[in-house]
């Protein structure tokens, strides 16, 4: 619905009424998948687990910022471009997709392909050889967080 308000532009009533019953009819259609909150365990601790997450989320969407913001500025462009094959613990799809899309929005990193447990990860500086250094570098992070949340 708010997607609809921010296409629509406006508070017009018919536009209220319509983007109501398209957002009643896509989360009808849609339901088993639609939200993060499909497989999410609703115990006291996987919500603090929740809040955890998050801030370790925004303090890595910090540090990459900085490391891509390095990267760009420095006059011999550092880049080791690579794309390395991840393997998860996590066992829900919805954990996995979570974890991946963590990945992907932290900058310098993008998931190009989730398949079962394995994930494909494109890095914009690979700074270990090493990839078993590698990955858990990208997934140590995020995956306890999510395992407690998801499973």
């Amino acid at each position: 619905m708010l997607f609809w308000l921010l296409l629509s532009g406006s508070l017009a009533t018919d536009v209220l009424i319509t983007g109501a019953a398209v957002s009643a009819l896509i989360s009808l259609l849609f339901y088993p998948g639609l939200s993060f909150f499909t497989e999410l365990r609703l115990t006291p601790q996987a919500l603090v687990v929740g809040l955890q997450y998050y801030a370790y989320f925004f303090l890595e969407l910090l540090r990459s910022n900085l490391k891509m913001a390095r990267i760009v500025v420095s006059p011999s462009l550092p880049i080791q471009p690579a794309i390395v094959r991840v393997r998860t613990r996590l066992k829900s799809r919805m954990g996995r997709l979570m974890l991946a899309n963590s990945i992907t929005l932290t900058p310098g990193t993008m998931t190009v392909a989730l398949h079962d447990e394995w994930l494909y990860v494109h890095c914009v500086r690979l700074d270990h050889d090493d990839i078993d250094a590698a990955t858990r570098e990208i997934v140590a992070g995020f995956e306890p967080y999510l395992e407690v949340m998801y499973g």
